[in-house]
């Protein structure tokens, strides 16, 4: 076999041989590799994607079928279609795609509206929890009712302040939210989380007399901001998927929301926060804070009143 290159394969700690003039599916399929192509290897479906661990600038550019797909399922670089892709040199793989199951769900991802359900990417994102200060108390003597109408009152104000500020909610978790910050547009997400977290902070106080006026009682709220890299994708059962954010960064920001409460602040961000806002963030005052689960000591740093 003339021009002979090797495609090493991560799962199964194999190799096989690969022409010039071969798709690495072709090489994969002549060798024995079980390869899903439920479209026959006409670039039709992506069953057949592979991540390219070592290699990538020995591959072939994207032709115009694979750049098609890989645009609408918002590829990485690294992940190319096995049944498009030939090579110059030897290249190390992993096979994406495994079996049946694997399958299924690619073929419901590919069913999705891909505009709004990434396969999976990575991003720089603003992350911010809020949680309701003293809501046990605030709902206990309330009929269930009015705990749900409360609830949603609250949550209408501060869906309308995040979406002013280009954020949107992620997830509700009873009377806590998590919000993001930066997924049509990444430049300013930390400005606009703040800029939001502001909002909240002053629709709250313009809701207490009507909580106050009508259940006599009424609360507060904590939020948490960290910008980092988390995981975007479209997540969970079949039928149920929904485009959500995954990784360490929204665990950091869940603790510096809980953190508000050992601190007696309103407002808590990360270090990586502030280094976004720049010089115009103002005077904050710092705070060195132990989290659960994180080693060490952070600096976290409090809303000024006046920003």
């Amino acid at each position: 076999m003339p021009d002979t290159h090797r495609i090493s394969y991560a799962i199964d700690k194999r190799t096989a041989p690969i022409a010039a003039d071969e798709t690495i599916l072709q090489a994969s399929l002549r060798a024995g590799v079980h390869h899903a192509h439920a479209c026959g290897g006409n670039a039709r479906c992506s069953t057949c994607r592979v991540q390219i661990i070592e290699g990538l600038d020995r591959c072939a550019p994207r032709n115009d079928r694979e750049r098609r797909l890989a645009d609408r399922l918002r590829f990485a670089p690294e992940v190319r279609l096995a049944c498009q892709t030939t090579v110059s040199g030897d290249v190390k793989i992993r096979r994406l795609v495994l079996d049946q199951t694997d399958v299924d769900l690619v073929d419901q991802q590919q069913a999705s509206p891909t505009d709004i359900a990434p396969i999976g990417e990575e991003r720089c994102l603003a992350i911010m929890f809020a949680d309701v200060r003293g809501f046990t108390p605030f709902a206990e003597p309330l009929l269930p009712y009015d705990v749900v109408h409360a609830l949603n009152r609250y949550y209408d104000e501060m869906g309308r302040v995040i979406a002013e500020h280009d954020g949107h909610i992620d997830n509700y978790m009873g009377d806590g939210l998590l919000a993001v910050f930066g997924m049509g547009e990444g430049a300013g997400a930390a400005r606009h989380a703040v800029a939001a977290a502001r909002g909240m902070i002053a629709a709250v106080e313009r809701l207490k007399p009507y909580f106050e006026s009508v259940y006599g009682r009424s609360f507060g709220i904590g939020i948490g901001i960290h910008y980092g890299d988390v995981i975007v994708g479209a997540v969970g059962a079949a039928g149920r998927r929904r485009v959500t954010i995954v990784g360490d960064a929204v665990n950091l920001a869940a603790r510096i929301e809980a953190a508000t409460k050992t601190v007696g602040a309103r407002v808590l961000i990360s270090t990586a926060t502030r280094d976004q806002l720049g010089n115009a963030a103002g005077a904050w005052t710092a705070h060195r804070v132990a989290l659960p689960g994180k080693s060490g000591e952070f600096v976290l740093h409090e809303m000024p009143d006046a920003f």
